[in-house]
C-alpha cells in the first residue's frame, strides 16, 4: 500500500554577503505565512546550511568576497541533495552576457535585485511548486517501488506455497506418478493432486479456476486443501459425482468473486483395476493404452456457476501398462507461431506416439512441455501448463 505523500512548505534559502540583503528579503516574505526562510551570509558554508535547510528554491547573488557567483551556481548543481533545487540569480545588472552565463551554470531564473515584492513573492512560488511536484513525483515512485518489491516477495512466498501442496511422486502398489506444473503467471489458477482415500482407492483430482493472480490461486489452494483433506461433510469420497457437487455447492461463485472452476475427479481401485470418474466442465482425461486413447469425460456443468447442480459417474477399467493423463486446457489451447490454435486432436496424437516411443520411461510431459513452448514461440504461454501422468504398472 502507498503511504500518504509527505506535506512539503515552500523553504528560501538566500546566499548574499550583505545583512541588509537578507533583512529585505526576510520583510518580503514576512506576510507570507507558509514561506519559510533562511539567510546564509558567508557563502563558504552555503552547501552545508542549504542541505541542512532543504530549501525549495535558492536565491544567490553573483557578487561576493572569497567564492565568485557563477563557480557557487555549479557547486550548488553539483551537489546530490541541491542539485534539483531551483535556482534564482540576484544580480544588480541587467546584462544579457551575465544572464547567459547564469543560465549556461545551471540557474532557473534571474532577477535584478531587489525586485518587486509581488514580482519575488511569484517567482519563489512557481519554482517552489515545480521543485515540491517533482520531490511528490519521486516519492510515489520510490513508494510504489517498496511497494511492488513486497508484493513480489509476498507473491514469490505463495507460489511457493502452492508448489509445496502438490503432490510428492509415488511409486507404489503398481502406480507411478509424474507430473508439471507451470503457471502462466507468478500465480496461476490451476491445482492438483492425488492421495489415498484408503488402502486400496487413490482419488486423483485437477481444477483450473478462471483467471489468474491472487485470488484465483487462493481460490485454487482452498478448493484443493478441501479435497487433500477430505473436509466436505457427509460426502463419500470414493464418488466422484458426489464430490463434484459438494464442491459446487460449497464454491458458489457469488461467494468468491465471481470466480469459478472446471475439475476432473476420479477414483482408482487398486483391487478391480477400475477408474470411476466425474468432470465439470474440464477437459477430458486421456488413458492411453497400446496405441489408443480413451477420453475420460462426464456431463456436468463448471463448478460454483450454479447451485444445484447434477454431476455423473461413469467408469473403465485401466489395462496394465496403461498412462492415465490428467490436465488443465492450458496444455493444448496453445497458439502457435503461424497464427493457427493446437488442438487436443493434436496433444492426443503427440501423447500416443510419446507413450509408445518412451514406453515405461518417464519425461512425456517434460517433452510435450518443450514441444508446446517450441510451437508458441513466446516467452510465456497464455495458461498454465498443468499434467499429472499415472502410469499403472
Amino acid at each position: 500500500m502507498i503511504n500518504e505523500l509527505q506535506h512539503h512548505d515552500i523553504r528560501v534559502f538566500l546566499v548574499d554577503d550583505q545583512a541588509i540583503v537578507g533583512e529585505q528579503v526576510r520583510r518580503m516574505l514576512a506576510p507570507e505565512q507558509d514561506i519559510q526562510f533562511i539567510h546564509c551570509q558567508d557563502p563558504a558554508q552555503a552547501l552545508t546550511l542549504a542541505a541542512e535547510f532543504n530549501p525549495t528554491v535558492i536565491l544567490q547573488d553573483l557578487v561576493m568576497p572569497e567564492i565568485d557567483g557563477m563557480t557557487l551556481v555549479r557547486f550548488f548543481r553539483g551537489h546530490s541533495a541541491l542539485k534539483e533545487v531551483p535556482l534564482i540569480v540576484l544580480s544588480t545588472k541587467e546584462e544579457p552576457k551575465t544572464k547567459a552565463d547564469a543560465f549556461a551554470a545551471g540557474a532557473n531564473d534571474y532577477l535584478v535585485k531587489l525586485p518587486d515584492r509581488l514580482e519575488l513573492v511569484a517567482r519563489i512560488r512557481y519554482h517552489s511548486k515545480g521543485y515540491i511536484n517533482l520531490l511528490e513525483r519521486n516519492e510515489a515512485y520510490d513508494a510504489l517501488k517498496a511497494s511492488q518489491e513486497k508484493l513480489a516477495e509476498e507473491l514469490a512466498i505463495a507460489a511457493d506455497y502452492v508448489m509445496s501442496i502438490l503432490p510428492a511422486p509415488m511409486d507404489e502398489k503398481g502406480l507411478r506418478t509424474e507430473w508439471t506444473y507451470i503457471p502462466s503467471a507468478r500465480l496461476g489458477g490451476d491445482s492438483f493432486g492425488y492421495h489415498w482415500v484408503d488402502a486400496d482407492h487413490l482419488a486423483i483430482y485437477l481444477l483450473d479456476v478462471c483467471d489468474h493472480g491472487v485470488g484465483p490461486a487462493l481460490l485454487s489452494v482452498s478448493a484443493i486443501n478441501v479435497l487433500r483433506s477430505q473436509s466436505l461433510p457427509q460426502v463419500d469420497f470414493l464418488d466422484p459425482s458426489a464430490v463434484l457437487v459438494a464442491m459446487n455447492d460449497t464454491f458458489q461463485m457469488e461467494k468468491n468473486n465471481d470466480l469459478y472452476f472446471t475439475m476432473w475427479y476420479g477414483v482408482y481401485d487398486v483391487k478391480t483395476a477400475v477408474l470411476r470418474y466425474s468432470s465439470g466442465g474440464h477437459p477430458p482425461s486421456l488413458l492411453i493404452s497400446e496405441g489408443k486413447a480413451e477420453e475420460l469425460k462426464t456431463p456436468g456443468m463448471i463448478v460454483g456457476g450454479m447451485p444445484d447442480m447434477v454431476y455423473v459417474t461413469a467408469e473403465t477399467p485401466v489395462p496394465k501398462g496403461a498412462s492415465l493423463f490428467v490436465f488443465s486446457d492450458g496444455v493444448y489451447e496453445v497458439s502457435m507461431s503461424d497464427g493457427t490454435m493446437w488442438s487436443l486432436e493434436g496433444l492426443t496424437e503427440f501423447l500416443i506416439e510419446r507413450c509408445a516411443a518412451l514406453g515405461e520411461q518417464a519425461g512425456v510431459i517434460d517433452e510435450l512441455h518443450r514441444h508446446v513452448f517450441a510451437m508458441h514461440a513466446a516467452e510465456y504461454l497464455e495458461d498454465d501448463f498443468s499434467m499429472m501422468r499415472i502410469r499403472f504398472v
